[in-house]
């Protein structure tokens, strides 16, 4: 048996604020960084997690969020990879919106499309310029996407480095965000595109997976 661990970040200022936040790189509150500590107290409480490797985003608020994790379980000696392909879902024009303000100016009904639809895509945005995506082909980065290609960006990356690793028997820890868990758990639970509407990761609550030799969840707890 092998152990997956998803978690999303703590509070961030952008979730204080109920704005879009995307790839916007907003800080963790004084809450969430209580809460990643507190996320880091439940795993070490997880029997027979040894995980050998942290996986991230690019983006502070998950990073943070790994580190205070890694510092409470002692994992600080972990290697972690950050990447643009775990960041959080691509909001394009959304990005920096309050919610609410948002379907004040597009309309209930079609916010509700870009928040929750699988394919759905928001207006597109302006193109990356930070400095933490210099080593990559600019040519991938997105301007908005839809969960079904986030969904698509990132399972290379989950086959590459993270299941060519269970597969060897070694537990991992993935640290990321509401929507790119979402797409992730959709294609672990294998969950169709209108159940998926449904699903809400919160902040800094451990989804434990625990997977056969085959990589076919044998157990899943959410920890609280």
């Amino acid at each position: 048996m092998v152990k997956l661990v998803l978690l999303r970040h703590g509070e961030s200022t952008a979730n204080f604020a109920n704005v879009y936040t995307g790839w916007n790189d907003v800080a963790l509150t004084a809450k969430g960084r209580i809460q990643a500590q507190t996320a880091g107290e439940l795993l070490k409480q997880v029997p027979d997690f040894y995980p050998t490797h942290i996986h991230t985003s690019v983006l502070q608020r998950a990073i943070i969020t790994a580190n205070i994790v890694a510092e409470t379980c002692h994992f600080l000696y972990l290697p972690i990879t950050k990447t643009w392909r775990l960041n959080e879902r691509h909001y394009g024009k959304l990005r920096g919106i309050n919610k609410d303000l948002s379907r004040a100016i597009f309309g209930e009904e079609q916010v509700r499309r870009w928040r929750r639809g699988f394919y759905e895509v928001p207006p597109a945005g302006d193109e990356v310029t930070a400095a933490c995506y210099d080593q990559c082909d600019r040519k991938w980065l997105p301007r908005a996407e839809s969960l079904y290609q986030t969904q698509k960006r990132l399972l290379p990356y989950y086959h590459d480095q993270v299941a060519s690793r269970l597969l060897k028997g070694e537990d991992q820890l993935i640290v990321a965000h509401g929507s790119s868990l979402r797409a992730l758990i959709k294609k672990l639970e294998h969950i169709d595109n209108y159940d998926i509407l449904k699903l809400e990761v919160p902040n800094a609550q451990p989804i434990i997976y625990t997977f056969d030799e085959h990589l076919q969840i044998t157990k899943k707890e959410i920890l609280r």
